[in-house]
């Protein structure tokens, strides 16, 4: 059972992990496995992170499944090829059973501060179960977490019902509304084609469209099941050739004779759908593929063809239950949904970390995130980020995971043995690594020119890893002894 927290805690904890999602739990594992005292929080009342959060119809990866775990943690009775949210999470929580997390891990426990005491070498966790004090902090909220909402000109005159995708409001019927969609992103790929149908009318709202690229989905049937069952080497093949075909598509998105074929096949996917010319132009994107996210779906064009969907330019103002697009284009609404993703390039939670300067994390990076290695941040002794700053890549966030796993057990190991040590990473390495990271992205697609969540507000890339994730694994399996500080 998850610890119960009755009593205030007093004890100082090795490391305290924040955050129960794919990410917490890998780190969970790692130092469970290392014989390392920690313990884990949780906001919710149940592990599962974003794939807990995102309820949405027909929410499901855009990582085939059996590359979308942990390798040391097969699942060999995935249902489909790309895994749907419920079963997902049904994996992140199994996995938190089967590697004895749960006495370790503290459920309905926010972190609302984390602040560093130089002089105790200690953090400090201000939480809505009290405080908290470890030696190391392991930050794992996501990339992914904090929902956005733009703020709309006359939205407080909308007098219907509105959500956000990732707080579907599960009590609101759709059934013959006219719904409203905002943005044409990841969720409302997904989303859109599943609710279209109950609808009387739906229109999206897009200010840019997606490159989307044909989904290779398919169930698995109950004899191939079995045989990853009985036999796991043919999944631990499956999944490299899944690797490699992911770090070869990565790589290729270099090379603009590559991203040329790409777009060959997303265009043939409009065309095979779309046959009016004006819409066919509306849903064609503008921009290189791979400058934004790559989308999958053999749904998607399909839904906006058909007449009870109709596709406007961006949102630009709301009266009353009418909603008006960039190009005069007007509508009217029962119910809007936001599609509008998440807060990416600017982590909250750096509003919540004070680190040796005591100054907030937010304040230091000044809108542009930055980390050694994306996970040990300058001003943060002892602390460590999952899945931070450029270590995104068109490829299993596990890849990353694992990584950044190996990386903050050496880094705890090379300090542990001495009591009140710290470890941080020098201006010199911290800076030089940023500057190669932001030199590297200049002649990425990702940098090309259109408008997407990895660009900050400062125009900076804060968000993708410009190289192979073979070179990732690599960089993050060995510490660099004149990189770091030891306190």
């Amino acid at each position: 059972m998850p610890i119960a927290s009755s009593s205030p805690d007093t004890r100082t904890h090795t490391v305290i992990v924040v955050g129960a999602g794919f990410a917490g739990v890998g780190a969970a594992i790692a130092l469970r496995q290392a014989g390392i005292d920690f313990l884990m929080l949780e906001k919710a009342s149940e592990p599962g992170g974003v794939w807990r959060d995102n309820t949405y119809p027909d929410c499901a990866c855009d990582i085939p499944s059996s590359f979308y775990s942990y390798s040391f943690a097969p699942n060999p009775r995935w249902s489909r090829m790309f895994a749907r949210q419920e079963e997902i999470k049904g994996y992140c929580g199994s996995t938190v059973a089967t590697f004895g997390l749960l006495p370790h891990l503290r459920l309905n426990c926010e972190m609302n501060k984390a602040s560093w005491n130089e002089a105790e070498k200690l953090w400090h966790l201000d939480t809505s179960q009290g405080p908290l004090r470890a030696r190391f902090v392991v930050m794992a909220c996501g990339p992914m977490h904090v929902p956005v909402t733009p703020d709309i000109p006359g939205l407080d005159t909308f007098q219907g019902q509105s959500f956000h995708s990732a707080r579907w409001r599960h009590d609101i019927d759709l059934q013959g509304k006219r719904v409203a969609v905002i943005g044409s992103g990841a969720s409302a790929i997904q989303f859109v084609p599943a609710i279209a149908p109950r609808v009387a009318q739906l229109t999206l709202f897009q200010r840019t469209a997606p490159w989307v690229l044909p989904k290779m989905d398919f169930k698995i049937s109950a004899a191939w099941q079995e045989r990853f069952t009985r036999f796991p080497w043919l999944q631990s093949l499956l999944r490299t050739a899944l690797y490699l075909q992911f770090e070869t598509l990565n790589f290729s998105l270099k090379f603009p004779r590559a991203i040329a074929r790409l777009q060959i096949a997303g265009l043939k996917n409009v065309a095979r759908s779309i046959k009016d010319p004006t819409l066919r132009q509306k849903v064609t994107p503008n921009f290189s593929l791979g400058c934004k996210r790559i989308l999958q779906s053999n749904t998607w064009y399909k839904t906006l063809a058909q007449p009870t969907v109709q596709v406007f330019s961006g949102i630009a103002r709301i009266e009353g239950n009418r909603l008006v697009s960039s190009h005069g284009e007007r509508c009217e609404a029962d119910v809007i949904i936001w599609g509008t993703g998440f807060e990416v390039a600017e982590p909250p939670v750096a509003q919540a970390i004070f680190g040796l300067s005591g100054r907030a994390l937010s304040t230091h990076w000044k809108g542009s995130a930055s980390a050694y290695l994306g996970t040990l941040l300058e001003d943060c002794p002892n602390l460590f980020m999952m899945c931070g700053p450029n270590l995104y890549a068109f490829s299993s966030a596990f890849v990353m995971i694992e990584a950044q796993m190996k990386f903050i057990l050496a880094a705890i190991r090379s300090t542990e043995a001495t009591p009140h040590a710290s470890i941080s990473v020098t201006p010199s390495a911290h800076q030089g690594y940023n500057q190669a990271i932001q030199l590297a992205l200049k002649k990425t697609v990702w940098n090309s020119g259109c408008s997407s969540y990895f660009i900050d507000r400062n125009g900076n890339n804060s968000t993708n890893w410009p190289w192979t994730t073979w070179y990732m694994r690599w960089r993050l399996a060995r510490l660099r002894p004149g990189d770091f500080t030891k306190g």
